[in-house]
């Protein structure tokens, strides 16, 4: 395992050549900020409310990787005080799904801050967010000695065909996606990274019934105190050092954990998934796309008579779909 971390950064620093600087701001990084990381590719009508959401959370300073977009994101992020932004033309899919362009940013920028590496369509849910910013849940991490904070992706539908209602730029998405799958989960160890495998939801219901297997993979390590010696190895799913992974108590409690509320299912989804088919730059030959592609051509309705409405993270940690832990 030290050798495939010690493989995966020597790449990152390799693909650091793809990303052209646009607009450095890191030098106003002040040591303790706390840090936001993702990958876009034409989300400009989610932007505002991305890059507002996780303000309003405590995030000082977001690092942003601009892979081709054509619908002005780069300059929309180009013109935020808070924003640095990087572009490339390079392969998504030769960069590891952009996880070697993210691990070179948090390499070079990241050490010693809490980092948090999302997509635009993620928002972030933990335990007393309604009253406490982020920083409270960094400190109190901090202070318990945990490296890592894990969240499941929660998959957010809206009730009918998904575009009844458009999204406007600037909107909270939930207020359309606010329905999800309060059951239908299945949870594997893996035995190699010591992580948890979770699947199911909508996406599972709907677009892989007959492969659940293939299903997308619903648990994430999102939010960690960076050091320049770890790694991501697929997505946020897992990352190395082994350790980082273990964000589950295996002697009878639970540990502090999130959800983040996925807000991929908009009236936008079904031309992303056409575009997303063509360039072929996903997992597994975008086997992930094509299943949606093929499956939104009958206008799909992915509520159910078990899916349930967001109300607040409490409703979820009722549900088990997140957990406290021991911090009150």
């Amino acid at each position: 395992m030290r050798l495939q971390r010690k493989r995966w950064r020597i790449r990152a620093v390799r693909k650091r050549r793809e990303l052209k600087r646009e607009v450095d701001r890191t030098a106003e990084i002040r040591p303790l900020d706390l840090l936001c990381f993702s990958t876009i590719r034409n989300e400009a009508v989610r932007l505002p409310y991305f890059l507002q959401y996780y303000r309003d959370q405590g995030i000082n300073h977001f690092l942003i990787v601009d892979n081709d977009s054509t619908d002005g994101s780069a300059d929309y992020l180009a013109a935020q005080p808070d924003v640095s932004v990087w572009s490339t033309k390079a392969s998504y899919k030769r960069s590891r799904f952009g996880v070697d362009w993210l691990n070179w940013l948090q390499m070079r920028y990241a050490h010693g801050h809490w980092s948090l590496t999302v997509d635009p369509d993620e928002f972030l849910i933990y335990p007393f967010c309604d009253t406490r910013p982020l920083r409270a849940l960094t400190d109190w991490l901090d202070a318990s000695s945990i490296r890592s904070f894990s969240a499941m992706l929660l998959d957010m539908y809206p009730k009918g065909r998904l575009d009844e209602q458009p999204y406007q730029s600037g909107q909270d998405p939930i207020e359309i996606a606010s329905w999800f799958d309060s059951g239908n989960y299945t949870i594997a160890r893996n035995k190699r990274f010591g992580n948890l495998w979770i699947q199911g939801g909508p996406r599972a219901r709907m677009f892989f019934a007959d492969q659940p297997a293939k299903a997308p993979a619903l648990n994430k390590i999102p939010l960690v105190k960076w050091d320049r010696r770890y790694a991501y190895v697929s997505s946020t799913h897992m990352l190395l050092p082994r350790g980082l992974n273990q964000v589950y108590d295996e002697w009878g409690g639970e540990k502090a954990s999130g959800v983040l509320l996925h807000a991929k299912f908009l009236d936008t989804f079904t031309a992303k998934a056409a575009e997303e088919l063509t360039r072929k730059q996903h997992y597994s030959a975008s086997v992930e796309y094509r299943a949606y592609a093929e499956t939104m051509r009958d206008d799909p309705d992915l509520w159910c008579k078990w899916s349930e409405k967001y109300i607040n993270w409490r409703q979820l940690e009722i549900l088990g779909l997140m957990s406290k832990g021991n911090w009150a």
